[in-house]
């Protein structure tokens, strides 16, 4: 691009700022305009760095310049100015929404943006995609505009939330599953998963030092981000813990090799792979690894444990996530209870005279 080049070293000689290329590929230029800073997103460098100098210069307003970028600018300039406090994870997502959700929308100016684009936008999306992803992004949608638009409210239909229903192995499946795993790289992520609750993303974050006798401390985690796996803290206050390590686990851990800080070198694609194939291998239906999380916290409910101490294990700050999601029936332990049920109102029924003369 030779007008770039040009422009860069004209840029130069003025002390005016390069325009730089994000992961989107739109250009964003910074300036300094009485002592804030400014970023200028453009999908063409060469107006991403007019616009900041005209800024810059006094020859626009800030305001001015914001009416006329595109909803996918918008977009780029919210994930950015988000980036320092939210979470690798959460980043990566928002720039996944930006590059595949709602392309009709994304080169249209601010100002030309309508309710019934945004509504056509979302019927198009839901015809292919579930109702969280569209969900999801109509909410990135929906801040960037608060930020940038903030006269544009929207009442977007949204499609119905699906609840989801996860099956978790059964407590008649775990010797299978445990056979399976037996003596692979996924033995220790899966036990550490089943017994204690823990997050594929936690178990990743374990390191040597989190060991404390026989207590693990958990206190970070390994996501991945837009620039690949990244370390971050827990997901809430309420997820730093620690648990007891059963012997099995510990002697387990003592005989990973320490090669460097961290316990486990398994990505959370590579745990879901391993996991799929010991499942396969012992015969058992499908599920997810983060249904093993699923488990611990059922068998917590069949063991009767009160919801403050399965909360406190699990790292919620709340019952509300247990309540709603994590806890479920175990199929077996189902049985058991229609069983002493039916035992209880059939005994009533065989010693209750029903057809008493009135």
């Amino acid at each position: 691009m030779k007008n770039l080049e040009k422009m860069r070293t004209k840029a130069a000689k003025l002390q005016a700022p390069t325009p730089v290329e994000l992961p989107s590929g739109s250009w964003r230029c910074q300036i300094m305009v009485g002592g804030e800073r400014i970023s200028v997103v453009e999908e063409d460098p060469v107006l991403a760095h007019t616009k900041a100098l005209a800024i810059k210069a006094g020859l626009i307003q800030k305001a001015e310049a914001v009416e006329e970028i595109t909803v996918g600018t918008a977009i780029d300039r919210y994930i950015e100015s988000k980036d320092a406090v939210l979470s690798p994870a959460t980043v990566a997502g928002y720039r996944r929404i930006r590059a595949h959700a709602f392309p009709e929308l994304m080169p249209v100016r601010l100002r030309q943006l309508t309710q019934e684009a945004v509504q056509r936008a979302v019927n198009r999306m839901a015809r292919s995609k579930s109702p969280k992803s569209v969900r999801n992004a109509h909410g990135l949608l929906s801040a960037a505009l608060s930020v940038y638009r903030p006269g544009l409210h929207l009442r977007t239909t949204l499609p119905q939330k699906r609840r989801y229903e996860a099956s978790v192995p059964d407590l008649d499946e775990l010797p299978a599953l445990l056979t399976a795993v037996r003596g692979t790289r996924v033995e220790l992520p899966v036990l550490l998963a089943l017994c204690l609750g823990l997050r594929a993303s936690e178990i990743r974050g374990i390191t040597w030092d989190a060991v404390e006798g026989d207590i693990l401390h958990i206190r970070r985690a390994i996501v991945e981000g837009p620039d690949g796996p990244a370390e971050k803290g827990t997901k809430t206050s309420a997820g730093e813990r620690r648990l007891p390590l059963p012997k099995p686990i510990l002697e387990l851990i003592q005989q990973q090799p320490h090669t460097d800080d961290y316990i486990v070198h398994m990505s959370g694609q590579a745990m879901y792979k391993a996991f799929s194939h010991a499942l396969k291998k012992a015969g058992l239906p499908h599920y997810r690894f983060h249904d093993l999380r699923h488990a611990n916290a059922s068998v917590m409910l069949a063991l009767g444990i009160p919801d403050k101490y399965a909360q406190e294990r699990m790292g919620h700050a709340t019952d509300n996530m247990l309540q709603q999601v994590y806890q479920h029936t175990l199929s077996s332990q189902r049985a058991k209870v229609d069983a002493k049920v039916d035992a209880y109102f059939t005994e009533i029924l065989l010693h209750t005279d029903l057809h008493t003369e009135g």
